[in-house]
């Protein structure tokens, strides 16, 4: 079930275009009845498709700390940042996966997309405080997609932090390290929906 809560998480922190909305039925049906994303998935549907257009580009703002870029949060705009999306692309390649050119390796649905697809979910549990301090983020802004960031933190081991000192304590102590994706493990026959691609483009 966590493969397709991460899937459905991947799709809710897209960019909701017409696409979007037209998955909508799709979504709902793939969860279980009463999953909290449900909650989610209704508010998008009876929110004007503009004004959830509007809402998600004000939420999701670098400069308001609620940035969906994974390494954003550990490495900012520094040369380390650099380093660490090498470290995404190659743990897709591992799998016989690029990434198109729409989004950067470390965004996060890409990163539950990829997730959900392989089963390898290293990536986003070495990233789990940016995650975590996403969730809080948002949270504190009220805003609807705050449930699905919890729906995300709820697929990873063990208890999330309560607050923004206990996540940023958990970055600190750093989160379960291993050395990811570098070694190949065989392609798969399906790319990611809509930013990965396996060889020979998306099936």
């Amino acid at each position: 079930m966590s493969a397709v809560v991460r899937q459905v998480a991947a799709r809710c922190l897209g960019y909701p275009d017409e696409e979007f909305h037209a998955a909508l039925p799709l979504l709902r049906r793939a969860l279980p009845g009463g999953h909290a994303l449900h909650g989610f998935l209704d508010h998008a549907a009876r929110t004007d498709p503009a004004a959830l257009a509007a809402h998600y580009v004000e939420v999701f703002d670098f400069k308001a700390r609620r940035c969906l870029y994974l390494t954003w949060w550990t490495d900012g705009d520094t040369r380390r940042r650099g380093m660490a999306m090498v470290r995404f692309k190659e743990t897709y390649r591992a799998y016989g996966m690029d990434l198109t050119d729409e989004e950067l390796p470390d965004f996060l649905p890409a990163v539950l997309e990829f997730t959900a697809a392989t089963g390898d979910d290293r990536l986003l549990r070495a990233h789990r405080p940016a995650v975590e301090l996403l969730r809080l983020s948002l949270a504190e802004h009220g805003t609807p997609y705050a449930t699905v960031l919890t729906a995300v933190c709820a697929t990873l081991p063990g208890p999330s932090p309560k607050d923004r000192a206990a996540a940023l304590a958990l970055a600190r102590s750093g989160p379960p390290r291993e050395d990811v994706g570098l070694e190949p493990y065989g392609q798969l026959p399906y790319g990611l929906l809509p930013l990965v691609d396996a060889p020979g483009g998306r099936s």
